[in-house]
């Protein structure tokens, strides 16, 4: 075959990249085209995404990767985080910019379960009860009388809300739209009588497709504006999550771990896992390119030490990811630990001071030094990470081998071999852009090129070397494991 030239768009809730990726029928190769910061933007007292900036970062995208090409790119694919969405006018005007999942709906939460109580939305959709969900976002504007929302003629979720501004296509992709707690696990489709219960209007809801087809392609208007032809669109797995899973190269039985803003750690399974358990321990069962189910905790992931590394620099001290690392290396273990899913953690602002006051809460003493505060917060995911396992496996009634990690987080080499210590499993770690090669492998079975998760799995395998950490686990690890669990009974 010839090689395919293939546009990946991956957009996370703090940094965006455009990467081409080349495959040949075997291997797949990635070059990033274009990288950019995504800040949140604050308007009328909550916090926004930027629409007409991020279009403006695609259209770069396309535009370096047309260069790099010379015209020949055969199809682009759009992912990003969960739950966020935009609304579109009768004309099919975006009405605002999106608003950001961190302005989190407590109160909101609370009014729906008194008309869908938490246990039945959770057997209705599988979906944690997370206090920035689609679901209560959308009550919130329910509750406020909202005038967007009555305006509203359609709901995209922000990769296929990006999608449309580019094709014109208004559709909504599977594995993004589980993430909305308004998806029926058991119907396969929108939860319409639940989103009648809440008052939601249901005709604001699209079509649903799957990753692996196509969509449309790229608006003639758009295309003469680039100079680029009117390139296919395929959906992808457009849950950033969903895509960096597809490539993960993992067989047997192993475990996953998407690093990065948030630590996405699960399974895969056919069929969601419903169980008292796992509602009790509040996982989610999000979907799977291929159409299954992750069952998965969310875990606050490189949030905490982004936020501290922001404090810091307004602070004048300016480190790099290196330095931060370097001070890690050289702090004193298990000094202090945290749950970093505790609820203050969340919210931004401050990081080092909720950390502080976490310690002298829980009778320890508090991180001083940036070195202390990443170690802290380093060794704290990991054990998290051991009772998400731990969960999973129970979940699963059989031995998890191995944990393949994959995002931008693989590149903490540190935080890599803390894992695989305190699991006592074997972790590996790769592709680092393990979500835009995941769009990309969705891309080529659009086209035809791949037929199946287990091919495009083996190109993964074919095209990256990833890293291999062994565990040396310790009794300093179960200790720190028990005191972490005692932190989080209290």
């Amino acid at each position: 075959m010839k090689t395919r030239n293939l546009l990946a768009f991956d957009l996370g809730a703090s940094n965006g990249r455009s990467m081409l990726a080349r495959f040949d029928g075997e291997r797949m190769t990635l070059t990033e085209m274009h990288r950019f910061e995504n800040p949140m933007i604050e308007q009328d007292g909550a916090h926004h995404w930027d629409a007409a900036f991020l279009l403006a970062q695609l259209k770069q995208g396309f535009r370096a990767c047309n260069a790099a090409t010379n015209g020949r790119i055969d199809c682009f694919g759009i992912d990003t985080w969960g739950v966020d969405f935009g609304l579109l006018d009768e004309s099919g005007a975006l009405i605002e910019n999106p608003r950001c999942y961190r302005d989190a709906t407590d109160e909101e939460m609370l009014a729906a379960w008194q008309i869908a109580s938490k246990r039945e939305i959770f057997e209705r959709t599988g979906i944690a009860a997370m206090n920035f969900n689609t679901i209560y976002q959308l009550v919130r504007r329910v509750r406020a009388e909202d005038q967007s929302l009555k305006r509203a003629k359609t709901l995209l979720l922000m990769p296929d809300l990006l999608g449309y501004l580019l094709t014109g296509e208004k559709k909504s992709e599977y594995t993004n739209g589980t993430t909305t707690n308004l998806y029926s696990a058991a119907q396969q489709s929108w939860d319409f009588e639940l989103i009648e219960k809440l008052g939601i209007p249901k005709e604001i809801f699209t079509p649903i497709d799957r990753a692996g087809t196509l969509r449309g392609r790229l608006t003639k208007k758009i295309a003469d504006e680039l100079g680029v032809s009117q390139i296919a669109f395929a959906a992808v797995g457009t849950h950033d999550t969903a895509s960096a899973v597809a490539a993960i190269p993992g067989e047997g039985s192993f475990a996953f771990c998407s690093s990065g803003t948030w630590s996405l750690f699960g399974i895969e399974t056919e069929t969601p896992l419903l169980g008292e358990s796992i509602y009790q321990a509040n996982f989610s069962n999000e979907g799977t390119v291929q159409g299954g189910f992750r069952p998965l905790k969310n875990i606050m992931g490189q949030w905490i030490m982004q936020e501290c590394r922001r404090e810091w620099a307004e602070q004048g001290m300016c480190y790099s990811w290196k330095d931060i690392d370097s001070f890690t290396a050289q702090a004193k273990p298990f000094a202090a630990i945290i749950d970093p899913d505790d609820a203050p953690f969340f919210s931004a602002g401050n990081m080092c001071g909720k950390i502080v006051r976490y310690c002298e809460r829980t009778g320890q003493t508090p991180p001083e030094t940036p070195g202390e505060f990443a170690r802290c917060v380093y060794e704290s995911l990991a054990l998290k990470y051991r009772w998400a396992l731990e969960w999973l496996e129970k979940m699963k009634g059989e031995r998890i081998d191995t944990l393949n990690i994959t995002g931008g987080g693989i590149g903490n080499t540190l935080l890599c071999q803390m894992t695989a210590d305190v699991l006592d499993r074997r972790v590996i770690a790769g592709p680092v852009e393990g979500s835009a090669m995941g769009n990309a492998l969705m891309q080529a079975m659009a086209l035809g090129e791949i037929q199946d998760i287990a091919e495009a799995r083996y190109v993964v395998r074919c095209s990256v070397e990833p890293c291999v950490y062994e565990p040396n686990h310790t009794k300093a690890w179960e200790d720190a494991y028990a005191r972490l669990l005692n932190y989080m009974e209290k």
